[in-house]
C-alpha cells in the first residue's frame, strides 16, 4: 500500500506517542530502577512497529527524536552501543533471555519498555537467528563534522558510492582493527547505522569515530580530495590505471597524514576523484586477478598503509 510522506509521518508520529505513553505508566511500576517489563504475544502490535515493519530509512525520519533512532541487534552490539554512549529507546528480547544474557543489559537501560515474547513469536522476526533474539532501539547520535573528524587523525578512509551494507560495514570494522582514525562517508553511500551493516560491523561503528563530508556527490567529486588536502591530508585513490603505485610504494607508507578513498563495488571511484588526488595506488595481485571485493581491499590498505613509528 502507498502512502504520502506526510501520511507516513504522521503514522510514525502516532507510533511513537504510544511508546511515550508506555513509558510514562511503566515509570508507575519501575521497581529498585528497573523497566517495566512487558509481555506480549503478538509481534504485530503498533509498540514494536520500529522492530517488525519500519525500514531503516524511516527509523532515519523519526522526527520526535533530533537525529532519528537505529535498531542494534543482538547483546554483543547492543553493550557497545551502550558502551560508547547511545541512549536506548525500548527493547525487545526472547524470554528466556530476561534473567540471563538480557538482565544485565536492562539493567542498564533503565526506564525504558522492555518488551518480551516467546521464541516462537521471536521467529516471526526477519533474520531472527541473526540478531539471536534481543534488539533495541535507540537514538542516532549527533552527525560528526568531517573537519572535527579530521583533526587529530593521521589515517582516515573515505568511502564513496559505497551502497552494501555488508561491505560498509566490512571495511568499518577493519577500519576500526587496523588503525584508521575516523571514517568519512560520502551523502551516496548506504547509512553505516542501518541494521545490517551495524551487525556485520559487530558493533565497530560505535567504537571509531565517522561521519559525512560533503552536501551531495557533486560537492564532494568536484572539492573533497582539494578539502582533505586543506585540512593538511595527502589522498590516496585506491584504482587500477596505468599510473597507479604499488601499496608498498615507501614514499606512499612514509606520509604523515593520509586519506585512503575507496570506491563502489561495480564501479570503482568516479574519475574526477581519482583525478583529484595526489596517488592512485594499486594492489599488486596474481593468478590474472585484477581487483578484490573493495571490504576485503580496504582491508588490506589498511593494513599496509597504517602508521609506521
Amino acid at each position: 500500500m502507498q502512502c504520502d510522506k506526510r501520511t507516513c509521518c504522521d503514522n510514525i508520529l502516532s507510533l511513537f506517542d504510544i511508546i511515550c505513553n508506555t513509558k510514562k505508566s511503566a515509570r508507575k511500576e519501575i521497581i529498585n530502577n528497573m523497566a517495566e517489563i512487558i509481555d506480549v504475544d503478538d509481534i504485530n502490535i503498533p509498540e514494536l512497529e520500529i522492530y517488525t515493519h519500519l525500514t531503516d530509512a524511516r527509523l532515519r525520519k523519526v522526527y520526535e527524536y533530533e537525529h532519528g533512532i537505529f535498531i542494534a541487534e543482538s547483546q554483543t552490539v547492543i553493550e557497545v552501543a551502550l558502551d560508547a554512549g547511545c541512549k536506548p529507546i525500548s527493547m525487545l528480547t526472547d524470554r528466556k533471555y530476561i534473567n540471563d544474557r538480557a538482565n544485565g543489559i536492562i539493567e542498564r537501560c533503565g526506564d525504558i519498555p522492555v518488551y518480551i515474547a516467546d521464541s516462537k513469536i521471536m521467529s516471526g522476526l526477519t533474520g531472527y537467528e541473526l540478531t539471536r533474539g534481543m534488539l533495541c532501539a535507540m537514538e542516532r547520535p549527533a552527525p560528526k563534522r568531517a573537519e572535527e573528524l579530521c583533526r587529530n587523525a593521521r589515517r582516515i578512509a573515505v568511502l564513496e558510492n559505497i551502497a552494501d551494507v555488508s561491505n560498509t560495514g566490512a571495511i568499518i570494522r577493519s577500519a576500526a582493527a587496523l588503525g584508521i582514525d575516523a571514517v568519512l562517508i560520502t551523502p551516496s553511500c548506504c547509512d553505516p547505522l542501518c541494521r545490517r551493516a551495524i551487525r556485520v560491523s559487530m558493533g565497530t561503528v560505535f567504537l571509531i569515530p565517522w561521519g559525512y563530508i560533503g552536501e551531495d556527490e557533486h560537492w564532494w567529486q568536484s572539492h573533497g580530495p582539494a578539502y582533505l588536502n586543506s585540512l593538511g591530508f595527502k589522498t590516496a585513490a585506491m584504482a587500477l590505471t596505468d599510473n597507479s603505485v604499488s601499496i608498498d610504494d615507501k614514499t606512499l607508507q612514509s606520509e604523515q597524514r593520509l586519506a585512503i578513498i575507496l570506491g563502489s563495488e561495480g564501479y570503482g571511484l568516479s574519475q574526477k576523484t581519482i583525478d583529484g588526488c595526489d596517488y592512485t595506488v594499486k594492489i599488486p595481485m596474481y593468478h590474472g586477478v585484477d581487483s578484490l571485493n573493495v571490504g576485503a581491499a580496504a582491508a588490506v590498505a589498511f593494513r599496509e598503509l597504517r602508521v609506521r613509528e
